[in-house]
């Protein structure tokens, strides 16, 4: 594929952003009915749940299916749910609960971090290398834009316990690109958010879900402690790992452009479209899949739209196949197996001092215009 050109960039521009308007013109009670019924199925999964793990002494399948339910409700309040509010989805609901600036998730990370990090500076600066901290989470070599270590080796380790313990990683995100505790400061990044807020909202929030999920339900369950503990720690677990793999197919699979600061000096927002399309990815799968995914599946939407209800998506996936085709735009889909293999594909790939496939790995200073 070649670059396309200004004039292009604009009238793509023009087409995406009549796709949103579109969507944006008919959100009304169809979208606050979704939203409020998605909850209550959440609400309930939780206290189905958890009553099935202290029902565990009677059978263990009772324990199994209530860490099932619990892990469910986890994976809903922490995808469709709490992504998407966080993202100001439903704030035109005008609901107290459901709004970007008041909504707490259930997860160690504090919300207001994440709308730092994630809404603003992912969302901004996607894949941009050296602005986009999302890019491999500080962690993992993903790309040959970043110089090999030795410690590069092992990453593929690193990048399972990581998936293992994805809330605190996220958690801990802001932190350790602020190098709060570890490190050198660096001298070009600026923060509004001063070294002790960040640690107490860190402390804070962590602390309030170990004590909540550790120590408070378990001692609620008296004598059933310990299979309430490992209730817990188990959906706790499937939640890490599921959130993970999901967040890892939409944004580091084959064929997922990196771009340099230079190349996205004062670009246009045609310009803004085009990198979000070359670098994300989305996994193809039924209703269920796609709830589940937070509509994350669709990633490449998300990331044009981050404001738009996220079950809208597979409505609007349609229009931007046709975009993305018309233009000659890389619409990088697949189902689940062959996007998670890709990734663990790149994981595996860059931890060695290779100079990268550029056809796997493409680079946007590549592109001939």
């Amino acid at each position: 594929m070649n670059k396309i050109n200004e004039d292009q960039m604009s009238s793509l521009a023009l087409e995406l952003n009549a796709v949103r308007d579109k969507q944006l013109s008919e959100v009304g009670e169809k979208d606050a009915n979704y939203i409020r019924n998605l909850i209550k199925v959440q609400r309930s999964a939780e206290i189905i749940g958890r009553i099935l793990i202290v029902l565990g002494f009677i059978s263990p399948i009772l324990w199994v299916f209530g860490v099932l339910s619990l892990s469910l409700s986890k994976i809903l309040d922490n995808m469709e749910i709490g992504h998407n509010v966080l993202h100001g989805q439903y704030d035109w609901m005008n609901d107290p609960y459901i709004n970007s600036q008041k909504f707490e998730w259930d997860i160690a990370c504090d919300a207001a971090s994440w709308r730092r990090v994630h809404n603003f500076e992912h969302h901004t600066y996607t894949n941009i290398i050296g602005k986009d901290r999302d890019f491999g989470y500080g962690l993992l070599r993903l790309s040959n834009d970043y110089p090999w270590r030795l410690k590069n080796l092992w990453q593929s380790v690193i990048y399972f316990i990581l998936s293992v313990l994805f809330q605190w990683g996220v958690s801990f995100h802001e932190l350790a690109g602020e190098r709060v505790f570890f490190g050198k400061k660096k001298e070009n990044r600026e923060s509004k958010t001063s070294d002790e807020q960040l640690k107490k909202a860190f402390f804070s929030k962590g602390g309030r879900q170990i004590v909540k999920d550790y120590i408070i339900f378990p001692a609620l369950a008296g004598p059933f402690f310990l299979w309430v503990l490992a209730g817990n720690l188990a959906a706790n677990l499937i939640r890490n790992l599921w959130t993970s793999t999901i967040i890892f197919c939409g944004h580091f699979t084959s064929g997922s452009f990196t771009f340099t600061e230079k190349e996205c000096e004062n670009e246009s927002k045609g310009h803004w479209y085009y990198r979000q399309m070359l670098g994300s990815s989305n996994i193809t799968g039924g209703k269920v899949f796609h709830i589940l995914t937070g509509h994350l599946s669709f990633q490449i939407e998300h990331h044009l739209f981050p404001d738009v209800p996220a079950h809208r998506y597979v409505d609007m996936s349609k229009d931007v196949k046709k975009i993305a085709e018309k233009y000659g735009v890389p619409y990088n889909t697949g189902n689940f197996a062959k996007q998670y293999f890709s990734v663990l594909k790149r994981v595996f790939y860059f931890s060695f001092p290779v100079r990268g496939d550029k056809t796997l790995y493409p680079k946007y200073s590549e592109l001939k215009k």
